[in-house]
């Protein structure tokens, strides 16, 4: 178990190969700064340099927020210019999380608004506690979210839903967000970490080729001009010229557990 300190908003720990990546602002509801943002993305981009790593869990300090917004009083000021930069880098953020290799779970320990529910939806995974909370309040500033959230949130509860909930800026709970498929799992909040933990242990069982190349095929459904359907062909033709493929034959045909190497 290994800490690193050379983040300001951000703490790092590897937990038995699961990077734990918190949100270190507790009193400020772990309200996303432009920094917590690029160190978020920072600490994505070195998990994914690492050896043996399982996966990636995100969360927030304490119990009453995993991040409840950006910090409006770093961008009230802000030109037209500004604030489109802002923006576009926001952007970059969370698609470092979302195309990544290794799946990213998102432990929602309460308020997830604003950035931060788009932070949670650009994750693979989102596992809630019982007393978190979703929702876009931007239209109460004046502005749409500006970091994914008019995209994300229709891919994960539909246009209907999510019009509402952009438009009105109401918040959910958590077993609402679980019956609309904005999260996979709710639990009472001392047993977030395990459930994430049982998750990313799963995963870890299976080949990581195909899990990347899983990843890579679901998130081209949603890209525009791209076709998922040849992104699959593709990607299930090459994974028969690596080693996860012959394990895992090999693995089946001899009525064994495959033994997958982490790279």
């Amino acid at each position: 178990m290994s800490h690193t300190s050379k983040y300001e908003n951000i703490v790092t720990e590897n937990r038995d190969g699961i990077y734990v990546i918190t949100i270190n602002r507790e009193s400020k509801l772990n309200a996303l700064t432009l920094g917590t943002l690029s160190e978020i993305r920072a600490a994505v981009e070195h998990a994914h340099n690492m050896q043996g790593l399982k996966g990636i869990v995100i969360t927030g300090s304490g119990q009453k927020a995993f991040a409840a917004g950006a910090d409006i009083s770093e961008f009230a000021h802000f030109s037209v210019d500004h604030a489109t930069r802002m923006s576009a880098d926001g952007h970059e953020v969370m698609n470092t999380i979302e195309n990544g290799a290794l799946p990213v779970i998102a432990a929602v320990n309460g308020f997830a608004l604003g950035g931060g529910c788009e932070l949670a939806m650009a994750c693979h995974i989102r596992v809630a506690s019982d007393n978190a909370k979703f929702g876009q309040p931007e239209v109460n500033l004046g502005v749409p979210p500006g970091y994914g959230g008019t995209q994300r949130l229709v891919q994960l509860v539909g246009k209907g839903v999510a019009l509402e909930m952009l438009l009105t800026g109401d918040a959910i709970d958590a077993q609402r967000a679980l019956q609309l498929g904005l999260v996979n799992h709710v639990v009472p909040q001392e047993e977030l970490w395990n459930k994430c933990k049982e998750l990313i242990e799963k995963i870890a069982t299976k080949s990581p080729v195909a899990v990347s190349k899983v990843i890579n095929c679901v998130n081209d459904f949603y890209r525009p001009n791209v076709n998922g359907m040849q992104r699959e062909i593709y990607e299930f033709g090459d994974a028969f010229g690596t080693p996860d493929f012959k394990e895992g034959t090999d693995a089946f045909l001899n009525k064994r557990k495959p033994d997958f190497k982490r790279p």
